[in-house]
Order: structure tokens, then C-alpha cells, then sequence
């Protein structure tokens, strides 16, 4: 804990300079620091499935090699695991890594929900369940913090695709917005108190988040007693001024004193109070002590990287989802001639692109791991295909002449980083063209497929029902070769349980219409129809359901037993029932429950998944798991009163080893301070979920006003962005001068980071033109730019203030 008198010492002893520097970083990575006070400069740096650390510090964009790290799984893949003692180990090992390196605070987890599966970078988050995501990510931040590192949970809030996401106003009704995308991080702040919380670029309802006083303030710490430091994503204020009044304490990164002097500004012309800086000051001297105190103590300086590898091996292994494994194929024979195809069997995909890319201090391909893991097979690698280029007629006639001589084949595809990235989002479902064609010349041999999956998010797999085994292995980190390795051969058995639904097409997604919207404004107007929240409820099978995941082993469900049905005066349901390895092989399995209402006055899902457990069996044993369910586990956020509400009803308990995978049901009457109300009839369309039914008027009816216009395209303003402006010379300008500054990270740069980075650009408001400058480049210059792309010539030359929308 942090003394509050010395937080008030140290606010008595700060000149208004050093207040306003505080609130702003030193660098990319680095806040201030105050030495006359003995107060640190602490350091960030990104993750969040491992320490990536620039060695001089920074550079410009922060995407040159990073000191050599633990790769563990991408968020996707450790979600999959639905293994909160695994997670909470996860964590711990990267704040070994991140205190060696004297890190204060590592960027991470990221909890948004997958609201379609296009979204760029869903490989960064964990799931499309607001429930799971909130219990996978404390589990991660009380391992990170327990090491005197600081998490950042992140991005605050409704961050749900890349296109725009520096300037798309997020429309979410309040039902939607409290049910399926605040959860999470609700979760995470009560359970874990993380140091930091990062808001996000776009705006929700009109407002930015790094500006938005309900968010910050009302609900975030009013609400959820969030008692840590609110920073921005880097480069994501649009208002200094109104961000502190609102509730944000930190802009990252430095911005060569333009938001300093606008503080400074405010407080002497009364626009800002002293009061209202001395809150945000007050945040991030509260950070700097809690660093400077982790320093302090006893923790050990030392990461053992090779336990973290082994680890590592552990975290892949449990998140890899065996999708498919008709007749038992799977594992594999230790004998006989295997086939391996595919180039990313040799050049594995293991991470995602972007931000969070990680230099992994060690890497193991897939095809290495198998042929060290099994020498008596005779193993045979053709590429297949190529990740870059096209591959020559003779070399696919190789294949697949190799592929009629082999007793198996085990073909390694999956998306590569022109596919999926922070910065763009996915254009399709598909693999790549390359990939398809492969596994359609192999449908003569599909008897003896084994297909292994390598990408961050849901793809559709062409020809399913005919391959006989599918491993979705996703971006298994560093030790995902290893892990497949040992999944496929039998030393490890599967365990992993999908956190996203894969639907059957892209069409098939309730948000696909209206995702990801328009550069200025995406319409949520699917509510809270998302993932199988829809797919079980309007009957639209999926490719493989939420919750799903296969075993070698195999087990049963029984005794099912339920306490109480009174959940007045803070009364609980306790629901116990027995599982049962009645395999001839040791394992875990993952027990889903979930809760749906009978009759609903609201539309809700037919269930929604409210607690979990993953348990290991031995071959024969059994275990009784017990679920305690409160009244939130029953409720609906009930818009009329801006509270929780739980009705007396009828309600359907499942335990399930997926939300299709039933395997003990109840129907309990349950009392309550609330009867049921009469169903809302302007809310027709969404009773029974069609899409198609998601009118302009049935959306008014659920926001519970008129929808609102985007800001418009024209008169261009300082919150237009590059890419909008390309059609004037002077847009295409300032494009080509802005990639020329970055000429020297860009040329360093591969090609995927390369793409990341102009789509970033093209995203980037003119109001940032002034920051990337480190103010060099003044606002008022900013203004004239406006200006003269509206080709209003006289203000271009007085510098008169620039609209801001």
C-alpha cells in the first residue's frame, strides 16, 4: 500500500511545471521522473505474451528486435487452455522476465471481446465471452503483479476492430455495452486491481475514451473502485484538457511538451483546476512509488528462461483444440512413413504481427520437434506451398507423389502476416489460396490427413467433413512446435476448449453486416448476439461451437445435485456434479455451466456460460466439482433502473463440455426480489435474433434513441485522418513525408510489419501530425494543414484555429 501522506508530501513539493510534465511521458517507453525528489523515471514496455524491451530504450514506432524473451502462446491460444492456475504461472514467469529487465509495467492483457472474427487483432485477446475472458485475464495480472510488475489491462473499452480504430465512434447500446463488453474488464479490476488501465483511440457514443468522465470516473472507479492509473493508448488524446477533467492520468508517450503546455495553459486561465491535475498527478506518483517500492524488495533479478520454455511447452500443449479426430486417427503410429506438408511446418507461425511482437530467446519448428520426438518414423517433409511466391509445378507433383506413399500425412496450414495484424483487419475467412488448392489435390488421400492449424483467429476449413483429424494449434509461442509435436505423437493429450466460435461462413457472423463499419462509425447493431450467444439461441449451427475440444480420453457426467433456489438477501444456488476419466489415458477436462431464463422480459441468450473448471484425471479416477451461482449469474442489466436485475423464473442449468455438448440439465424455479416483467414489444426484432431484422428503427428502439450521423467526411478537420486525405496533393504529401521519417525503422522493418505500419498510418488523425514531431511540428502548423485541404487559403495563412470533431 502506498502512504497517502507521502502521496501528499510529494504533491505539496511540485511546482505547476513538474505536475503538468508528470502527466505525460519522457520518451516512448519512459515516464518522468523527478530526481530532486528521488522520484524515478519507470519504464513500460509492450506484451502481453511476453516482455518485448527495445534495447537502447525505444525506437520511433517501438517494432525494431527487442531484447530475447519467452514467446508463450498469443491470447487466443492461452485461452483456450480455460486454465486459471496455468494463466496465474503464465504471468508470474513474465514478471520474472519483465523485473530482470527493470520493466515497471507490461503492457497487457487485452480483454476485448471478439465480436466477429475478421477483427485484426483478436489473436491479442481472449475470447467472445465476457465471463471467460474476465476469469482468464485476473488469473494473468495476479501472476504478472504478484512479481511487483504492474499490469496495463487494456483497451478500455468496446476496441473491437483495427479499421479506424483511431477515430470509428463505437454505437453500443447501455444493455449491450454492460452484458458483453465491459464484463471483463469489470472482472479484472475488482478481482486483480491492476495498476494501470489503458483506454482506447476510438470514441464510444460520441466521446473518446481518453476523454469519456462516464468510463473513467463514473464506472470504472466510482462504480468498480478502480484504484490505479488511467493511461492512454500511445498517441490516442484528442483533448489534454478534457482527458484530465475526465479521468485519464497518463499521455503516452512524450510529446515534446504540446499537451504540457496546454495544462499549464489551462490551470492559469481556470479551464482546468488544480484540483482536477493534482488527481491525475497524484495517479502517477502513485505508480512511480509502487515501482520504486517493487524495486526495493526482495524479489529475485534472475528469470530462469528454460523453465519459462518448459512452461511454455505446457501453455501450448493446453491450448491447442483437437477440432476433429474421426476412428481415432490420432496420435499418430510410432512407426511407418509420415508425410509433413506445408511450409509452416518448417517455418512455424507462432506469434501474432504488430505491437506485441516478441524476440523469442529460443524457437522450435514443428518438423524439428517431431523428428526429435519420434526417430523410428521415417519421416518425409515437402513443402507443399510457399509463403511468399508461388510454388513450381514439379515441387507439387513431389508432394503429391509423397503423399501417395506415406501411411499418413500431416499438413501444417494456417494465415500468415499479411493475413492477420494490428493495424488491418482480415478480409475473409479463407486461408490462402495456396493452402486451399493444396488440400484440394490431397482429397484422394484425405483417409490419412491429419490437419494442423496455425493462425490466431477462427478460419473456414474447406473440405471439413472430409479430413478425418483437425488440431487447431493457433499461435502457439515459441514452444508450439514442441507442444504439436508431443499432441500429435500421444505424450501430451489434447485438453484445449475453443473461446470463440468458428461459424460455418462468414455470413453467418450476427455483426457481419455491420462490421467494421465506416472509418467514422461503427453500428453494434447486433447487441448482445455475440458469438454463440447467437448461434445457439437463433438455431444457425456453427463450423465447431464455442466450448468445444476433443480428448484421447474420454469422460463421463453424472449426479447432478442443486442447492437452494432463493436468491434474496444475498442468497446462492450451489450446483455439485461427479466427472469421471472413464479413459484408458490420463487428462483434463474443462466442465462449462451455463444459466438460461425460461421467459425472459428482455432478450436474452438461451445460455450464457457462468462458471468453468478444468480438471485433471487420471485413467478411471472421478471427481465432484461444486459451482456456487449468485444473483448476477442470473441477471440482466436492466436499462430502466441502471442496475442488475434478476426476475423470478424458470431457469435451465446445463453442465456441458461445450454449449452444444449437453450432458446434465436442470430447470430449477428460482425467487427473487424482482417478478417478471411483460416483454418489451419495441424490441421485437431482437427476441428471436435475425440479422436481417436489425433495421435503423429496431436499433433506435435499443439504444433508445435516434441513431446518430456520423461526423462527416468533409470539411476535413484535425481529426481527419491521413488516409482520407490522400485524394489532395497535399494529403499524398504529407504520406510520403510522414513514411519518410519513419525511413529508418520502416526499412529495418519485414514486410508484414511494413504493411501494419502504412494501414497505422493511413488510420492516423492530422492531430497527430504534432505529436509524432515530438512538437517540432507546431499545432498551429496543424491548423494551416487543415486548412489548406479545405483550400481555405486565408485561414491556411493566419493560422486560425482548425475544426475538431
Amino acid at each position: 500500500m502506498i502512504d497517502d501522506n507521502e502521496l501528499d508530501t510529494l504533491l505539496s513539493q511540485l511546482t505547476l511545471e513538474e505536475k503538468a510534465l508528470l502527466c505525460s511521458g519522457k520518451d516512448f517507453w519512459r515516464l518522468q521522473g523527478i530526481e530532486r525528489l528521488n522520484l524515478p523515471s519507470i519504464m513500460v514496455t509492450d506484451g502481453p505474451h511476453g516482455m518485448r524491451k527495445q534495447p537502447d530504450g525505444a525506437d520511433h514506432m517501438g517494432l525494431q528486435n527487442s531484447v530475447p524473451a519467452t514467446c508463450f502462446p498469443t491470447a487466443s491460444a492461452l485461452a483456450a487452455t480455460w486454465n486459471r492456475d496455468l494463466l496465474q504461472r503464465v504471468g508470474v514467469a513474465l514478471g520474472e522476465e519483465t523485473r530482470a529487465e527493470s520493466v515497471s509495467v507490461l503492457l497487457g492483457p487485452g480483454v476485448n471481446i471478439k465480436r466477429h472474427p475478421l477483427g485484426g487483432r483478436n489473436f491479442e485477446y481472449f475470447s467472445e465471452d465476457p465471463f471467460l475472458a474476465g476469469q482468464i485475464a485476473t488469473a494473468w495480472v495476479q501472476g504478472l503483479q504478484s512479481q511487483g510488475v504492474g499490469a496495463s489491462l487494456k483497451h478500455f473499452a468496446v476496441n473491437n476492430h483495427e479499421f479506424g480504430r483511431m477515430t470509428v465512434d463505437a454505437i453500443v447500446d447501455e444493455r449491450t455495452l454492460r452484458e458483453i463488453y465491459l464484463p471483463a474488464f469489470e472482472t479484472t479490476v475488482k478481482q486483480a486491481q491492476p495498476w494501470t488501465i489503458m483506454c482506447a483511440y476510438n470514441k464510444l457514443n460520441g466521446t473518446y475514451l481518453a476523454e469519456h468522465p462516464q468510463m473513467l470516473t463514473d464506472i470504472l472507479r466510482t462504480e468498480w473502485g478502480f484504484d490505479g492509473l488511467v493511461v492512454t493508448d500511445w498517441g490516442a488524446n484528442n483533448n489534454r484538457v478534457d482527458g484530465i477533467r475526465a479521468g485519464q492520468h497518463l499521455d503516452m508517450p512524450n510529446n515534446g511538451r504540446v499537451n504540457t503546455d496546454k495544462i499549464i495553459a489551462a490551470i492559469n486561465d481556470g479551464s482546468l483546476t488544480l484540483a482536477d491535475l493534482d488527481r491525475s498527478v497524484r495517479e502517477v506518483l502513485k505508480l512511480i512509488l509502487r515501482a520504486r517500492t517493487a524495486n526495493e524488495d526482495a524479489h529475485p533479478r534472475q528469470a530462469n528462461l528454460e523453465e519459462h520454455h518448459t512452461l511454455a511447452i505446457e501453455a501450448a500443449e493446453q491450448g491447442a483444440v483437437l477440432l476433429k479426430n474421426d476412428d481415432n486417427r490420432l496420435p499418430l503410429k510410432n512407426s511407418g512413413r509420415v508425410l509433413v506438408l506445408g511450409a509452416l511446418a518448417n517455418q512455424t507461425r507462432y506469434q501474432g504481427s504488430g505491437s506485441s511482437q516478441i524476440n523469442p530467446y529460443r524457437l522450435v519448428q514443428p518438423l524439428d520437434a517431431l523428428k526429435q520426438e519420434a526417430p523410428d518414423i521415417d519421416w518425409v517433409y515437402q513443402e507443399g506451398y510457399r509463403l511468399k511466391g508461388d510454388l513450381t509445378h514439379q515441387h507439387k507433383l513431389n508432394a503429391l507423389a509423397e503423399a501417395e506413399r506415406a501411411d499418413a500425412i500431416v499438413l501444417f496450414a494456417g494465415l500468415t502476416p499479411e493475413y492477420e495484424s494490428e493495424g488491418f483487419d482480415r478480409k475473409h475467412l479463407q486461408l490462402p489460396r495456396q493452402q486451399r488448392d493444396l488440400i484440394e489435390a490431397l482429397l484422394p488421400h484425405a483417409d490419412k490427413l491429419v490437419l494442423v492449424l496455425q493462425n490466431g483467429a477462427p478460419i473456414v476449413i474447406p473440405h471439413v467433413d472430409k479430413i478425418p483429424a483437425i488440431f487447431e494449434a493457433y499461435l502457439g509461442g515459441q514452444a508450439g512446435g514442441q507442444a504439436i509435436a508431443r499432441l500429435l505423437l500421444g505424450k501430451a493429450n489434447p485438453s484445449g476448449k475453443l473461446a470463440e466460435t468458428f461459424p460455418a461462413e462468414q455470413a453467418d457472423v450476427a455483426s457481419d453486416r455491420w462490421f467494421p463499419g465506416t472509418l467514422r462509425q461503427s453500428q453494434y447493431r447486433e447487441g448482445i448476439w455475440v458469438g454463440y450467444r447467437y448461434h445457439d439461441t437463433a438455431g444457425v449451427p456453427p463450423l465447431f461451437p464455442f466450448g468445444h475440444g476433443l480428448s484421447y480420453s474420454r469422460f463421463d457426467y453424472q449426479d447432478l445435485q442443486i442447492e437452494g433456489d432463493d436468491l434474496r438477501n444475498d442468497g446462492v444456488i450451489a450446483v455439485s456434479m461427479t466427472v469421471i476419466n472413464s479413459g484408458d489415458r490420463d487428462g483434463h477436462e474443462t466442465v462449462q455451466l451455463y444459466v438460461g431464463q425460461a421467459h425472459p422480459s428482455v432478450p436474452r441468450p438461451k445460455k450464457e456460460l457462468r462458471q468453468f473448471e478444468k480438471v485433471f484425471l487420471k485413467a478411471g479416477e472421478s471427481c465432484v466439482i461444486r459451482f456456487v451461482l449468485s444473483a448476477r449469474d442470473f441477471s440482466f442489466w436492466d436499462v430502466q433502473t441502471g442496475q442488475w436485475r434478476v426476475e423470478t423464473d424458470d431457469y435451465t442449468l446445463s453442465v456441458a463440455a461445450s454449449v452444444e455438448d449437453i450432458r446434465l440439465q436442470q430447470s430449477i424455479a428460482v425467487v427473487t426480489d424482482h417478478e417478471r416483467r411483460e416483454p418489451d414489444e419495441t424490441l421485437t426484432a431482437y427476441y428471436n435474433p435475425d440479422p436481417e431484422q436489425f433495421s435503423e428503427s429496431a436499433f433506435a428502439a435499443l439504444l433508445g434513441h435516434k441513431v446518430p450521423a456520423p461526423v462527416p467526411t468533409r470539411p476535413f478537420h484535425v481529426n481527419s485522418t491521413i488516409g482520407e486525405v490522400q485524394h489532395r496533393w497535399l494529403g499524398r504529401r504529407l504520406k510520403r513525408t510522414l513514411m519518410e521519417e519513419l525511413g529508418g525503422t520502416m526499412g529495418d522493418l519485414p514486410e508484414e510489419n511494413r504493411l501494419m505500419m502504412e494501414a497505422m498510418i493511413d488510420d492516423l488523425p492530422l492531430r497527430n501530425r504534432s505529436l509524432l514531431s515530438l512538437g517540432a511540428v507546431s499545432e498551429k502548423t496543424v491548423h494551416r494543414l487543415v486548412h489548406a485541404l479545405n483550400h481555405h487559403w486565408l485561414k491556411a495563412l493566419t493560422g486560425a484555429k482548425a475544426p475538431s470533431k
